[in-house]
């Protein structure tokens, strides 16, 4: 068997360095238990970025995943098969929107709403009405259209230019969105609880200022719940929460429990504008996507996983809340459910490297918040295991550093 050291040295060499990997190799996991190629086990705080919220090695998705893939793996789009509607319906039971357009992806369902935003304005015979409004902070993805609506110039400039016509304003600033859009604005993009920016959750006054600036001037609302949707937040959509009436939603992560799918949610007056052949997929809505989302969303609805979140939610904010007013280094607890973020007085990632050496794996963004996304299956033994770490990681800072 390969060591790590042989896995590390063969992607140095092979594989496109586009990531800046921590020095372990992965290879099983259990529960919110994942272990490494020499055996050791971490505490799982981060479920490869929101995504197995069942947590590792689900018996009932291992073995739906083993089923399907036994029977029938992939038709394409050009036939119907029994599970896209089944899964399309328990998606509309949850956010009210009506119709489902499946995909590969989060960043994949952006793409789909950005295009779907410009159709319904173009299918009514108005034309010209292709700018985007979006907020700072915000994250949508990396391709091209995605990036277009996200802010973080680090992210954008590389690739630029980008699709025109995007304006960015800051969540806490109420009169520059209602200068922003106007009757020439498509769409607003935004993400209820912003996540690769710092786990900021969207003001309930921009909240309001969004939804006045729909009702002014008809621009369509998209919400992007890729990270903060789909229980995540102890509700099923954030948007909920925040009183927001979007037209077009982006889900993926948690939709498959590991499996990747992505799917973009349309109210029924949007989807009435798109036609046959605007957009499509190959892969999009698949057998083995479909039927891993189906178990995700049966323990979500059927289970009781909602109303577990929720709870846990409210548990594990306490615990960060007590540990930040033991630790100055901790300048913000922010986030909902299971969607937190610490954020520091200094850069996070040595707080993310010292959590991986005590065996927890949490993350560093928006430099110095670290964010904490722990499956859905999580229990208050474990978030009492999680907070003790940082605890002591947080104490072992040197003081001259915690001290900034």
């Amino acid at each position: 068997m390969s060591t790590a050291t042989d896995i590390q040295a063969t992607e140095a060499r092979y594989v496109l360095q586009t990531y800046k990997r921590l020095p372990v190799v992965f290879v099983r996991g259990d529960g919110r238990r994942i272990i490494d190629i020499e055996g050791r086990a971490y505490l799982d705080f981060l479920s490869g970025i929101g995504v197995s919220v069942l947590g590792h090695g689900h018996p009932a998705l291992a073995r739906a995943v083993a089923e399907q893939a036994a029977a029938l793996l992939h038709t394409s789009n050009l036939y119907f098969h029994p599970l896209q509607g089944k899964v399309a319906e328990r998606l509309s039971a949850l956010s009210g929107l009506q119709r489902t357009f499946f995909c590969n992806s989060g960043t994949e369902a952006m793409e789909a709403c950005l295009k779907f935003a410009r159709r319904y304005w173009f299918t009514q015979g108005v034309r010209g009405r292709t700018h985007y409004v979006a907020f700072e902070h915000g994250f949508s993805g990396r391709s091209m259209g995605a990036l277009s609506v996200t802010a973080n110039p680090h992210y954008r400039e590389p690739f630029e230019p980008l699709i025109p016509g995007v304006t960015f304003v800051s969540p806490t600033d109420v009169a520059g969105l209602d200068a922003a859009v106007s009757s020439s604005t498509a769409a607003i993009v935004v993400e209820p609880l912003q996540g690769e920016g710092g786990v900021r959750p969207i003001p309930p006054a921009m909240a309001a200022a969004i939804e006045r600036a729909c009702t002014r001037t008809g621009a369509l609302l998209i919400a992007d719940e890729v990270q903060c949707g789909l229980g995540r937040t102890g509700a099923p959509f954030y948007f909920q929460t925040l009183g927001l009436t979007p037209d077009l939603v982006t889900v993926g992560k948690a939709l498959g429990g590991g499996v990747p799918v992505g799917a973009a949610l349309v109210a029924e007056h949007v989807a009435a504008q798109v036609l046959p052949g605007d957009h499509g997929t190959t892969y999009g809505g698949n057998l083995l996507a479909m039927r891993a989302a189906l178990v995700v969303l049966e323990a979500l609805m059927d289970q009781g996983l909602q109303a577990h979140v929720a709870e846990t939610g409210t548990y594990f904010e306490a615990k960060l809340r007590a540990l930040a007013a033991t630790r100055p280094v901790i300048a913000d607890v922010r986030g909902a459910g299971l969607m937190r973020g610490l954020e520091l007085t200094r850069d996070a990632a040595p707080v993310v490297e010292g959590a991986l050496a005590r065996g927890l794996i949490v993350n560093r963004t928006a430099e110095r918040v670290v964010r904490m996304l722990p499956p859905y299956t999580v229990t208050t033994a474990e978030i009492d295991e999680a907070v003790a770490i940082l605890d002591a990681v947080l104490a072992g800072l040197p003081a001259e550093v915690e001290s900034r």
